[in-house]
């Protein structure tokens, strides 16, 4: 299956300056597989250590930080030469040798010609941040799930991807039917790497959604596993009320509705523990629309939603007569599928970290779901379930705040506006509103990056 992640790995091969590469990605979204495709495609040699199942690699690196001694031993247990430019070397689940962790200190500062990939679950390697990291002697990558571009690639869609980077927008109109089928069909199936094998192979929901439960049961292992005794039970409570908090109208996460009498103080860090180990994403909302935006987060207060999108149809017992029924799947538990993808999307493959925005005047209430910075200008984005765009919140923002641009994405094909705003006293007389279709989502920092085309028509609020 082919992973976009390929090319960054290139990048960072072809880079004099790199480090030991830290890639970074929750339980089952396709690192081993990731870093041997990239050792197979771009070297003569992989070598390649596993640390969960062998002892001896884990007393080897154990001993000393010894280079040479390092080098001759992970040629020995990778059964191949280790030569630069030459032998790729993957350290795979280091989570379990935090010794082998803190030696990447050590590969940077003193042999930094190997070309090195360390891999681990986020369970195990949050654990270890602070205890021998080796901060800043390292680059990072995050690994998500497959996105949706990535299915349509998987289940020989490629021609449907092409337009979508050729941002064709009146040829992809006239294929709307199929991409929305296969959107339908992503909300279903998801992106985690063994569901999205087994419905290419298969076509069989029945069976993708076996998979689903089965990583569901295992993720429930790792907690056991990994988490801190103390909070096990509150985090496996936080875990389940995820869907629940995502089916209200208001996506807000509530702690009372966790268990009753729940509070803040005794969820931080069930909370904390599930998004370091990337279980769960949360959405923080700001208080005013000012950069940095990360200062301006209030805290305690965010949405939260899930890993990925297919996860969380399977936690929510979605059945596939919902999927087969037509659009109605957008809008389906109040457009929870709907925004999960988008900020599942926006982080895969725009590099975006959202937050949302809402009015604390409690007879003016208005929310818009996700804000994000491109380029220095912060873009407000209203997302709706299905072809009506009625978004009242999303004007009472732009009439406040007088951004540039505005985003609104639905099922509606692709448009530009210009809104002009009531008054002459704004800094910006008007706003370009992008009307963004849900299955092109993956162009968004590219449409709202890009000088405009002359606007549809002029709209004023």
């Amino acid at each position: 299956m082919k992973r976009f992640a390929l090319d960054e790995l290139k990048k960072w091969n072809k880079n004099p300056r790199r480090k030991p590469l830290l890639l970074m990605g929750a339980r089952q979204v396709g690192k081993t597989w990731l870093m041997k495709e990239f050792g197979k495609r771009d070297f003569r040699h992989v070598a390649y250590v596993r640390f969960d199942n062998s002892e001896r690699a884990r007393r080897s690196f154990s001993l000393d930080f010894d280079i040479p001694r390092l080098l001759e031993s992970i040629s020995i247990e990778g059964r191949c030469p280790v030569i630069p430019g030459e032998t790729l070397i993957i350290l795979d689940e280091i989570q379990d040798c935090p010794a082998a962790l803190t030696s990447l200190k050590y590969f940077c500062e003193e042999a930094r010609e190997y070309a090195i990939v360390a891999a681990g679950s986020l369970l195990g390697v949050a654990d270890h941040v602070g205890t021998g990291f080796p901060v800043g002697k390292v680059d990072r990558l995050n690994l998500y799930p497959m996105s949706f571009e990535e299915f349509l690639l998987a289940t020989e869609q490629e021609q449907l991807v092409q337009l979508l980077h050729k941002r064709d927008w009146q040829m992809m109109a006239h294929f709307e039917d199929l991409y929305i089928r296969m959107l339908r069909t992503y909300f279903y199936v998801g992106g985690m790497p063994e569901a999205v094998e087994t419905y290419a192979q298969t076509r069989n929901f029945d069976e993708v959604r076996q998979v689903q439960q089965n990583l569901l049961t295992d993720y429930r292992g790792d907690f056991s596993k990994h988490a801190p005794t103390e909070i096990l039970p509150k985090l496996n409570m936080v875990w389940d009320s995820v869907p629940q908090q995502l089916s209200k109208e208001n996506k807000r996460f509530v702690y009372s509705e966790v268990y009753v009498g729940a509070r803040r103080k005794g969820l931080e860090m069930p909370l904390r523990w599930l998004q370091d180990a990337g279980m769960i994403l949360p959405v923080p909302r700001i208080k005013v629309p000012r950069l940095p935006m990360s200062t301006y987060w209030e805290a305690g207060i965010s949405k939260v939603f899930m890993l990925d999108v297919g996860l969380l149809s399977a936690l929510c017992e979605l059945d596939v007569g919902t999927l087969l029924d037509g659009n109605d799947i957008f809008s389906e538990f109040k457009g929870a599928l709907t925004e999960q993808f988008v900020q599942q999307e926006m982080r895969t493959t725009c590099s975006i970290r959202p937050c949302y925005w809402a009015s604390e005047e409690k007879n003016a209430k208005a929310e818009v779901d996700f804000l994000c910075t491109v380029r220095g200008n912060i873009v407000p984005i209203e997302v709706k379930g299905g072809f009506n765009t009625q978004a009242k919140s999303l004007l009472v923002y732009c009439q406040r705040f007088q951004p540039e641009r505005a985003v609104r994405i639905s099922l509606r094909p692709f448009a530009q506006n210009e809104v002009a705003f009531k008054t002459p006293l704004h800094q910006h007389p008007s706003c370009l509103l992008t009307e963004l279709p849900l299955y092109a989502l993956s162009q968004l920092t590219n449409v709202i990056s890009t000088s405009s085309p002359q606007a549809d028509s002029a709209k004023t609020v």
